[in-house]
């Protein structure tokens, strides 16, 4: 008996230690599918817990992405004036976040590779607030000038069939964009 509580003991500790956080994203639109994204609590602690929240409050329910560059990143997360529901606004999404504060940077030594998932950002580094991106090629010419939050666990077929935008216009994607149409947080 003393052995079976101790077995007991030692795996519920393990899976505490080992648990993972999760935002699965449902994908809607052209493409469809999950993807799962483990959050890098460790590395950016202050950008997973503003995502979490955005996640846990339902803000990314419904955002599209608006700007998708093949070869590159996928782009996501305007709060403001990406949501296909709710006020999506072809000309402004990109430049609208969240009600929440921006972020201070949370720069790191994670390379941004392939699956890799970043903050947005304007010019200025402590700029970050929803919005972020999916690499889908390695680009490190970002690395330590954009924060890491994550990292696609499953689901890179997903982000490869999101529609692609213009070359032309920067991969800002007008009309029928694929969309988030529901966003998790789960603990693996």
């Amino acid at each position: 008996m003393k052995y079976l509580i101790s077995l007991i003991l030692f795996f519920s500790c393990y899976s505490f230690l080992t648990a993972k956080t999760v935002m699965q994203i449902e994908v809607s639109g052209g493409s469809e599918g999950t993807i799962e994204i483990e959050l890098m609590e460790n590395i950016s602690p202050n950008h997973v817990k503003q995502i979490i929240y955005l996640v846990n409050n339902k803000k990314y329910d419904g955002v599209v992405f608006h700007r998708v560059i093949d070869g590159f990143m996928a782009q996501t997360g305007d709060v403001k004036y990406g949501n296909i529901f709710l006020g999506f606004s072809p000309e402004m999404v990109g430049r609208g976040g969240s009600d929440l504060d921006d972020l201070k940077s949370e720069f790191s030594d994670v390379p941004f590779d392939r699956g890799i998932v970043g903050m947005a950002r304007a010019q200025n580094p402590n700029s970050a607030n929803s919005q972020f991106f999916i690499m889908l090629a390695d680009g490190h010419f970002l690395n330590g000038n954009y924060t890491v939050f994550g990292k696609v666990i499953s689901g890179m077929d997903v982000v490869d069939k999101i529609k692609k935008g213009d070359p032309d216009k920067n991969g800002m994607i007008e009309k029928d964009p694929d969309y988030m149409r529901e966003v998790l947080i789960k603990n693996k």
